[in-house]
């Protein structure tokens, strides 16, 4: 699964430290997330499109076989 967290973190001038905070995790679970290495949570997914004021299908791409 793909995602957009740098992309909508940096159009907001948020550093990954400030992100981490918002969503209640780690900096190292943000630098995971960014770099495709940890797939979230329902509810950290919900967090951060809460966060970046977008729904969830704008900040994760999921592919047919992520669906699968």
């Amino acid at each position: 699964m793909d995602n957009r967290i740098r992309e909508l973190r940096t159009e907001r001038s948020m550093t990954q430290l400030q992100l981490a905070e918002m969503a209640d995790v780690s900096s190292r679970t943000i630098i995971s997330l960014e770099k495709g290495q940890y797939n979230p949570s329902v509810l950290l997914a919900h967090k951060l499109a809460v966060i970046f004021h977008c729904p969830i299908e704008e900040v994760f791409i999921f592919s047919e076989e992520d669906l699968l």
